[in-house]
């Protein structure tokens, strides 16, 4: 049955990425920058988790962390999969912060900016201060909640990197909440040739008031918030349904 499975769902999955690209681009470019856009896109991506066989199980109701938003939501990247297994999680009002040079990927590029994400120019440090400035005067004037990943890319084989505490500046610049979410382990897990990937769980942490924050605390709290994430991951993994066969990397 591979020879079968495969080939379909990577055609299947060619067809939607294409049409998520033209729906999403309408969307954009009919209401350019509008802070609901990347909860449009995110919607249209939750088909896509049945395709590739994969059950996403939340503990929360994603809409119940709207009454805390504006905020920073933090969580661990995994993959490349990460845009499908978390497209329940977003709501109005969400974006990201990327790389400018997003901007020249074609197509996406284009509608990652259109979208209302936020990009950083991290090889001029003295501009993308501004922009980090930028960044609290948007969640401030503008209501935003942003989307940060405090370890940057990682291998979803590695142990989880360390934080940056970018975030919790953000927060406490802001004044809003630090609102972490932690994805189970599935690195390996999601192979297309296989009809049932299994579960990926998503659960939602005790948010962390930036309101509250001094600066000589930022790299405590973030030390203190990725030890909480990873004892997380650790409790949520033994109950996630894999794969027959399935095992988890040696370190996480």
């Amino acid at each position: 049955m591979r020879f079968i499975i495969y080939p379909l769902r990577v055609v299947i999955l060619l067809i939607m990425a294409l049409l998520w690209l033209v729906l999403g681009l309408i969307v954009c470019l009919c209401r350019p920058f509008n802070k609901g856009n990347v909860y449009a896109l995110t919607q249209m991506l939750r088909l896509a988790q049945r395709v590739i066989g994969v059950k996403v199980v939340m503990d929360f109701d994603p809409k119940s962390v709207r009454k805390d938003m504006p905020a920073i939501f933090v969580g661990l990247h995994q993959s490349n999969w990460d845009i499908i297994t978390m497209a329940d999680l977003p709501q109005p009002g969400l974006v990201c912060v990327g790389k400018k040079s997003l901007l020249y990927t074609p197509i996406f590029g284009i509608l990652f900016f259109l979208s209302g994400n936020i990009l950083l120019d991290r090889e001029k440090r003295s501009k993308a201060g501004e922009l980090f400035l930028k960044i609290v005067k948007k969640i401030k004037n503008e209501q935003l909640s942003i989307w940060m990943f405090p370890e940057g890319t990682r291998s979803g084989y590695g142990p989880v990197g360390k934080f940056k505490s970018g975030a919790l500046h953000t927060a406490m610049m802001a004044k809003v909440k630090v609102i972490p979410f932690v994805t189970s382990t599935y690195a390996g897990q999601i192979d297309l040739g296989r009809w049932n990937n299994g579960e990926v769980h998503i659960s939602l942490l005790e948010p962390l008031d930036g309101a509250t924050l001094e600066r000589a605390q930022i790299n405590e709290q973030t030390l203190a918030l990725r030890e909480r994430m990873i004892a997380k991951l650790h409790e949520m993994d033994p109950q996630v349904k894999r794969p027959e066969g399935y095992q988890l990397p040696a370190e996480r």
